[in-house]
């Protein structure tokens, strides 16, 4: 219940999903974690993981034409972190429902694609997806210390 009335103090950034407004994107979540005790090495891990899935999004999510990606970011106080969610109007897909790659075969050896979804889940805390309201939502959550 408390992170829910947290959320509200969070904020959103709209843009075209198209990977030339990347740098704005990453703008507006290192703003969201200049308010924050990140430590730098984190900072950069986050920011990959926004690189991942907002490229993601651009490359993906409409085939058919130009559309919007969502982001919602806020700072996270107890237990300290950031949340950060991404949302878009284009075709349903679940990344995290498509099957770990194998990292022990070669580059070679390995399909292509799953790699980026794949490091996000293991550089942040908590990795979800839904489709609701006829809407991807990825929403990506890591803590500054661990609690446990």
């Amino acid at each position: 219940m408390a992170e829910a009335l947290r959320e509200q103090t969070g904020r959103e950034f709209v843009t075209g999903a198209k990977t030339e407004n990347l740098g704005a994107v990453n703008v507006f979540v290192e703003e969201i974690l200049d308010q924050t005790a990140c430590p730098d090495a984190m900072r950069m891990q986050i920011l990959i993981c926004v690189e991942e899935i907002f490229v993601n999004i651009a490359s993906y999510a409409y085939q058919d034409g130009d559309g919007d990606a969502v982001v919602f970011a806020q700072a996270l106080e107890d237990p300290a972190g950031i949340l950060i969610r991404f949302s878009d109007e284009g075709i349903p897909y679940d990344p995290l429902a498509k099957e770990d790659p194998d990292i022990t075969l070669s580059a070679a050896q390995r399909p292509i694609g799953g790699l980026g979804i794949f490091m996000t889940k293991k550089m942040m805390d908590e990795v979800s997806y839904e489709y609701s309201d006829n809407r991807n939502v990825l929403t990506l959550k890591k803590y500054f210390q661990r609690t446990n």
